[in-house]
């Protein structure tokens, strides 16, 4: 199942660069998840320093 970020998302875009497959890009203020290419490696939930990414 696909991460997703809340709305506790700062844009900080530490998440981005950690996505070994670029399923995260920035969206409307804040970055999203494509469900359709994530992996669910988790690497971009460990990452993030607001814990705004959370399993689906």
């Amino acid at each position: 199942m696909a991460r997703v970020i809340s709305d506790a998302c700062v844009a900080c875009g530490t998440c981005e660069g950690e996505c070994p497959v670029g399923a995260i890009s920035m969206g409307d203020g804040q970055y999203v998840v494509d469900a359709d290419t994530c992996i669910d490696c988790g690497a971009c939930e460990a990452a993030c320093p607001t814990g705004a990414i959370s399993e689906a």
